[in-house]
């Protein structure tokens, strides 16, 4: 079928395809707003209903608890309420989940439609493509689903014979109409007929908008290749190597969002875990799934991951930890025996509740268990126990006793949510007891943790060395403990290239059960020591037995002139690989000085238009100790530098290093030394020039405060 170009309303000849479209998405907006209002007086009245029920139910209701027999009656009553009142919170939930769904289809019922013909003479079926999906009343469907594998035919097929697997089975039809659609609640911008994905009009137009302060969800703009990684096969580790620009981050969210939808009912967002570059990213990403209609998962930067499990005083340390290192404690734990000197008091307040040599003892007594996991959870279950049996002791104390009565008000009520005032002694030992557990909670929370281990002393001994590494530390304990999280099921890593081979070993031993999606560059690894994608494969391949791969190579953010301009910088072999979807523009600006003032009023005059300009721009810096340079240099006119903590502005100027752009892009990006000095001859500067300048979708200023890096010697620049 041949392309048709958007039509517009606007536009001053008639179309009765444009009129027939706009007729459609009135009667399905009205439809839904329909569905919205019928949703919204269904859960008022169950709302009511179910208030009346409880109350009619509570007056009936008369516990007894004179017989055995009459306390049987009486819980069998409250279990009949209480499952009564499930009813109506399952009812609720379930009219609540639809009302989201319409609401959200109500900013943008669908954004396109495909025509299927299933038999040879039968008209074909025309299926409207959403977020979300809804059926009308009598079960018509309204709006598919972008997740449904009926749209993967819009998705992943030009036009002709095509196939998708539903159910288990391959369905084959003819499709005969792509159409895709500018939507604005019930106003149709325009529509586009296409056969190709990568040449649609409506990519290009979203492409072409300016940047926003977060990241926007490309649902209605997924490419073929894109399309693989979405919907790939559910594997224990998958690989996604992609060039700078080619979506991998917007590929990795829509990819959470279509496990949602196949596992709905089964696949919890506190069961999936995203593993992001900084803080800044973390923000930026943080809108795109809850614009789906869908729970964020919890997003933690490795710095975060690490604090949570090492000792407060470590913090997250060097990772450049050789992977034979962590090879050589698996093999030292296969063999490892405690001995006298390996384990601590619990104390609290200085108070010893169990002492050492009690564990030491514990130890022994379960001696004939190997020491590793088990061994370890036997000892966890026996300490929780004794401690309570402690804990018992001292609430019948006279030290217990007073400190009970000296407690004031206030932590009364947070200790037993209310003011105490015990009738005889039991009741006093009870509130004792409750009030020594709360006033111990670390002591329970030592050994849950198995604090009680002293892990240095058995590391240092193990691998007879006098110090461990942070993640040597924490991988030793989690092989002599069992630490980790055996409830994940999906764990995403963004930007695996900036990863160490021993951080990804140790994500893999601690989410153990969970099957991993790793996306990056190797051509943007911009810190030395880190994962090659050979280390990466070596890694899984160890952990998962299997790894998948998928490669993205069109950039979708640059311009064709910005995107030839880091291209340059990869090796042969993949520049030619490399393509750009975007419209042409202006050509990057490379410009060197080798007068200071010249340098430093060029740098003003790039700022100024930038400022000038719409959208969001940033300097970008290699390192820090750069920016504080750059500020000095400005003072005033020097652009807000950005911290970890801060989210990014909507429009504006932004002074931020490379590792907090990892992931980001900008309309307009300023490189402000691109000078030999700051990006000499070598393959990890190199990196570093190809993730800087490919932050930009735009425009790209490049100077050199004296002569420009000859990683760029090729490229057309102007000398001063």
């Amino acid at each position: 079928m041949p392309t048709k170009p958007f039509q517009n309303p606007a536009d001053d000849s008639a179309d009765p395809v444009f009129d027939q479209e706009q007729s459609h998405l009135a009667e399905t907006y009205a439809k839904l707003r329909q569905i919205g209002r019928a949703l919204v007086r269904k859960m008022e009245r169950a709302q009511r209903e179910a208030a009346a029920d409880k109350k009619a139910m509570a007056e009936e209701l008369a516990p007894n608890f004179a017989t055995y027999a009459d306390a049987m009656e009486t819980y069998a009553d409250f279990a009949a309420m209480n499952r009564v009142i499930d009813g109506y919170n399952l009812a609720q939930d379930a009219d609540a989940a639809e009302l989201a769904k319409v609401e959200l289809l109500l900013k943008q019922p669908y954004f396109a439609k495909v025509a299927l013909q299933f038999k040879p003479g039968q008209e074909p079926k025309e299926l409207y493509i959403g977020t979300a999906g809804i059926s009308d009343e009598n079960y018509r469907r309204l709006v598919v689903d972008w997740r449904s594998p009926v749209a993967e035919t819009y998705y992943n097929q030009d036009n002709g014979r095509t196939s998708y697997v539903a159910d288990g089975r391959t369905i084959t039809a003819d499709l005969k109409l792509r159409r895709q659609f500018d939507i604005e609640e019930d106003r149709l911008n325009a529509y586009f007929d296409t056969t190709v994905a990568i040449q649609d009009s409506l990519l290009l137009a979203s492409l072409s908008k300016q940047r926003t302060a977060q990241m926007k969800a490309i649902t209605a703009t997924i490419q073929k290749e894109q399309n693989t990684v979405v919907r790939h096969e559910d594997v224990p580790a998958l690989l996604v190597s992609g060039i700078a620009g080619s979506g991998k981050t917007s590929v990795l969210l829509q990819r959470i969002a279509y496990l949602f939808y196949q596992q709905r009912g089964s696949l919890d967002p506190s069961e999936v875990f995203l593993v992001s570059p900084n803080p800044v990213f973390s923000h930026y990403i943080a809108s795109v799934l809850p614009d789906l209609g869908e729970r964020n998962p919890e997003s933690l930067t490795w710095d975060e991951f690490a604090r949570r499990l090492l000792p407060p005083d470590r913090g997250s340390g060097r990772v450049d930890v050789p992977l034979a290192a962590l090879a050589r404690i698996d093999r030292a734990v296969e063999s490892f025996e405690f001995d006298a000197n390996d384990f601590k008091d619990i104390r609290v307040d200085e108070k010893r509740l169990i002492a050492a040599d009690q564990i030491r003892k514990l130890a022994d007594k379960l001696g004939r268990i190997p020491a590793g996991p088990h061994r370890i959870t036997l000892m966890r279950e026996e300490l929780h126990a004794r401690l309570e049996s402690r804990l018992k002791q001292m609430a019948g104390t006279d030290e217990a006793l007073d400190e009970l009565e000296a407690l004031e008000a206030d932590e009364q009520l947070r200790i037993f949510g209310e003011l105490i005032a015990p009738t005889d002694e039991q009741e006093e030992r009870a509130l004792a007891l409750c009030y020594l557990t709360d006033r111990c909670a670390d002591a329970f929370a030592a050994v849950e943790n198995d604090d009680w281990l002293r892990i240095d002393r058995i590391g240092m001994r193990l691998l007879e060395t006098d110090g461990l590494a942070p993640l040597e530390w924490l991988y030793l304990k989690m092989a002599l403990t069992g630490l980790g999280n055996p409830d994940a099921k999906y764990v995403m890593v963004d930007e695996v290239q900036d990863y160490t081979a021993a951080q990804l070993a140790v994500l893999a031993r601690y989410f153990r059960r969970a099957n991993f999606l790793l996306l990056g560059d190797p051509n943007q690894a911009i810190a030395p020591d880190t994962a090659a994608f050979d280390e990466v494969r070596e890694v899984f391949q160890a952990a998962r037995g299997a790894m998948e791969e998928c490669r993205l190579m069109t950039s979708y953010r640059s311009t064709p002139e910005i995107t030839a301009l880091f291209a340059s910088l990869l090796p042969p072999e993949e520049q030619l690989q490399v393509s750009s979807i975007q419209r042409a523009d202006e050509p990057p600006a490379l410009r060197a000085f080798d007068d200071d003032a010249a340098y430093a009023d060029a740098l003003r005059a790039a700022l100024a238009g930038a400022r000038a300009g719409e959208g969001l721009a940033a300097v970008i810096v290699p390192w820090k100790h750069e920016a504080k340079r750059l500020q000095q240099l400005l003072g005033e006119d020097a652009p807000p530098l950005l911290d970890e903590h801060d989210e990014l502005p909507a429009s504006g100027v932004v002074l931020i290093t490379l590792k907090l752009a990892k992931g980001l892009e900008f309309d307009h990006v300023v490189v402000p030394d691109a000078s030999a000095r700051v990006f000499p001859s070598d393959d990890l500067s190199r990196r570093r020039l190809y993730t800087t300048i490919s932050r930009a979708t735009r425009r790209v200023d490049v100077l050199a405060k004296g002569p420009l890096t000859p990683l760029l010697d090729g490229f057309g620049k102007e000398t001063s």
